[in-house]
């Protein structure tokens, strides 16, 4: 049997990929190579937008154990990242390159899998489909979509940080540091401000000129990808408790006012990003607001930071548990335009909505993962018929519903391992 899958990014990369490996034939369309829209820099699939990072390994962290549950369902996404994952303290980062390259040639390589190169504009409620369009999803297609959810489309606009050439860095004014390490080593380049350096910089970011926004009377912003120079327009204090705050990196006994840190991009140690540092000040902006930091005095931006539309359906509206359309059942929808939000949150339901798309062809949904866990926790919350106005979420415990009446401080604990447990046993199943 055939399934359609619409979208070669991170949910629509696992998702073929756990459709293929139950013996589904699969049609991936994706329209790199006809057509990239400004964010993306190379037609490889699941490339990396935003950050390289994926956020906490920590298993007794959300995302730690959304992760540790992937692991267990065979994930694609989670074997690249293993795979090319670069030291970044106790998140996990990949080099996004390599990390690319290796599901675009799994895909590809994939008996079970086409993948067909075209700008896909209509949806066939007759066929079985996946849409993982993503969050830049646009025109026809987007039009095709609004029109099967009833409602209009809500939209946030994401921003990107800015990657600088590690050469460039001034190891003068910066030193390595992952926050609160004892010693003065880490993962992470620290490029440290005295106050004064601080309120110069501020200043300047205030004043700054931003890229207009064209067609927009509105614009909202997921909190997790907010550009930095709206958080400085908060208040004078925000980038301190923010992507700037200096606690936790000393160094040599003295504690900096303010700290930039940028974290390693790719494996060969040459591109650090900024952390936090999404932006849409216009390039020159950036770089006269960057070289005001005496670490990046000279610094030189290989990749600015730019915005994009981010855009996501209503989901409690339109969808059930299994991201499945409520109205339109051979149709199921995965990725940031489902209303998750974040890297790992975006395949997991690439993972999930395909296992749950191949139970359907079958018959019926037979296996489902309850909210004690972190998969069925994000999937019920996405679907939730209470949430009138849904807002993009990451994995966190507080989705989390647990029978769990013991002390709090075991309760991650009890968390992490019914959790697991059950994903084992689900596992065996789908």
């Amino acid at each position: 049997m055939k399934v359609k899958v619409i979208g070669a990014g991170l949910a629509g990369c696992e998702a073929a990929y756990q459709l293929a490996k139950r013996g589904y034939e699969v049609e991936l369309f994706e329209q790199k190579g006809i057509y990239r829209h400004d964010a993306f820099k190379t037609d490889d699939f699941a490339e990396l937008i935003c950050s390289n990072s994926l956020r906490s390994d920590d298993i007794y962290n959300a995302v730690g154990l959304l992760k540790q549950e992937m692991r267990e369902l065979d994930s694609l996404i989670m074997k690249a990242a293993d795979k090319y994952r670069i030291p970044a303290g106790k998140s996990l980062a990949v080099d996004r390159n390599e990390f690319s390259k290796y599901i675009s040639d799994v895909i590809k390589n994939h008996p079970n899998i086409k993948v067909i190169n075209e700008v896909v504009k209509d949806i066939d409620i007759n066929t079985p489909t996946i849409i993982a369009s993503g969050p830049l999803c646009e025109n026809e297609l987007a039009d095709s979509i609004s029109k099967l959810c009833g409602k209009d489309f809500l939209h946030f606009y994401d921003a990107v940080a800015p990657i600088v050439e590690k050469d460039s860095i001034d190891f003068n004014y910066a030193y390595y540091k992952s926050r609160y390490d004892e010693d003065n080593e880490g993962d992470y380049i620290n490029c440290p401000l005295t106050k004064q350096e601080y309120d110069e910089f501020y200043d300047a970011v205030i004043k700054a000129q931003q890229i207009s926004i064209r067609d927009i009377d509105d614009e909202k912003y997921f909190e997790g990808c907010m550009p930095f120079e709206q958080m400085a327009k908060r208040g004078y204090k925000t980038l301190l408790f923010g992507p700037m705050k200096p606690v936790g990196l000393e160094y040599n006994g003295v504690k900096p006012y303010a700290v930039i840190q940028l974290r390693k991009d790719n494996a060969i140690d040459t591109l650090y990003n900024i952390v936090g540092f999404q932006t849409h000040l216009t390039f020159k902006a950036q770089e006269e607001v960057l070289k005001l930091v005496p670490a990046l005095r000279n610094v030189s931006i290989v990749r600015y930071g730019v915005m994009h539309r981010n855009t996501y359906i209503n989901s409690p509206n339109v969808l059930n548990k299994y991201y499945q359309f409520i109205k339109y059942p051979n149709i199921f929808v995965v990725g940031q335009i489902s209303g998750v939000e974040g890297y790992v949150e975006s395949s997991t339901s690439g993972l999930y909505g395909a296992i749950n798309m191949a139970q359907y062809l079958k018959g019926n949904i037979e296996y489902e993962l309850p909210s004690s866990t972190m998969i069925g926790a994000m999937a019920n919350y996405i679907s939730d018929s209470n949430i009138k106005q849904l807002v993009p979420m990451n994995a966190n415990f507080g989705i989390i519903k647990s029978d769990y009446a013991g002390n709090k401080s075991e309760k991650k604990k009890y968390y992490v391992e019914s959790s697991l447990a059950i994903i084992k046993e689900y596992g065996k199943h789908v």
